[in-house]
């Protein structure tokens, strides 16, 4: 490798990340972070940051809607979110991820909390997906009150409807929201809690074994970006492409009927999207698998991957804002 900046350059991921031999890492594609607002100029929802945990250090960006100025007593929904960005880049403080819960939250009247999740390559995978459970069960644990809870948040216990509470993510953030709904459905939450749904969006799924119209050919299957960020990312994972984290459908793929932790289940595609089919084969995969639960799916015309939070100001954006919002209310 070059060097650029008078750094040598030890690996890229391009156009992702670049890793310099003095372990620091350059984010090629990140939006610009923007500061939580007590009280957002557009849509009126409140936001702020916080942390969950001091070790291993876990943060997240908390959301309430405007309607709790005049109705304090209030219980809503909670949505556990976790965003994008291929486990390696992007942020819950960036301005599309807070443009889009800024959208959702006022849409849909839930508290939100996006999850700050360790990235990779400095924190290697599975770390994203261990800290997304362990925000998950702090989130779940202010639901008993005789539970000491660490940092605890006041909106969660004050407004917090822990009957109802869903995760959702996008992309790589719905890789992560499908490993917390398996965990749910192997392991207790704090508190008991159940989930009650859960929305994927333009999940990120792959694996060796072309599905509907993807690249048959393996030479150019392994050039796509599916398959490039997983093994750069996670070079050791058992069965390399086919790591059931990242393949469902895999040799050691879970019954997704019995380990799915949640009762109601959104899967949202893109027309355009590389991973389209992937999330398509995905809900046809636990509707055949005995899934008790409500499933269903999303599809979107004419868009790419992502094109809700990318274009956050297209009408087919706000539109897909609606529907996860109306999933959430139901």
């Amino acid at each position: 490798m070059g060097s650029i900046d008078n750094k040598e350059v030890a690996s890229e991921l391009l156009p992702f990340i670049r890793v310099y031999k003095d372990g620091s890492v350059e984010r090629l594609m990140e939006s610009p972070k923007v500061p939580p607002s007590p009280e957002d100029p557009e849509t009126g929802v409140s936001s702020k940051d916080i942390t969950i945990s001091q070790n291993p250090l876990i943060t997240a960006r908390i959301y309430l809607p405007k309607l709790l100025t005049t109705q304090p007593d209030v219980k809503l929904p909670v949505l556990v979110y976790f965003h994008g960005g291929g486990f390696c880049f992007e942020s819950a403080y960036s301005l599309t991820e807070t443009k889009l819960m800024n959208s959702l939250v006022s849409e849909a009247k839930i508290v939100a909390i996006s999850i700050e999740y360790r990235l990779a390559p400095e924190n290697p995978l599975p770390i994203p997906h261990k800290d997304c459970w362990a925000a998950l069960n702090w989130v779940t644990s202010h639901s008993a009150s005789d539970d000491v809870i660490i940092n605890n948040e006041q909106w969660l216990t004050t407004y917090g409807d822990f009957e109802r509470v869903f995760v959702g993510g996008d992309s790589a953030g719905a890789n992560l929201a499908h490993y917390t709904l398996i965990r749910a459905g192997n392991e207790s939450l704090h508190g008991g809690v159940k989930i009650f749904g859960a929305f994927l969006t333009h999940p990120y799924f792959w694996g060796s074994d072309p599905v509907g119209s993807e690249i048959k050919a393996i030479e150019e299957r392994e050039k796509l970006a599916p398959f490039r960020v997983w093994k750069y990312l996670y070079p050791s994972a058992s069965d390399g492409i086919d790591n059931v984290m990242l393949n469902p459908f895999g040799p050691e793929k879970p019954s997704l009927g019995k380990q799915i932790g949640c009762s109601r289940l959104l899967v949202s595609v893109a027309e355009l999207d590389l991973l389209r089919d992937r999330g398509i084969l995905y809900v046809n995969a636990v509707k055949e698998s005995g899934f008790k639960g409500e499933v269903e799916l999303v599809q979107v015309e004419g868009e790419d991957h992502a094109f809700h939070i990318l274009n956050y100001e297209s009408e087919n954006a706000k539109k897909m804002i609606k529907s996860l919002a109306s999933f959430l209310l139901q």
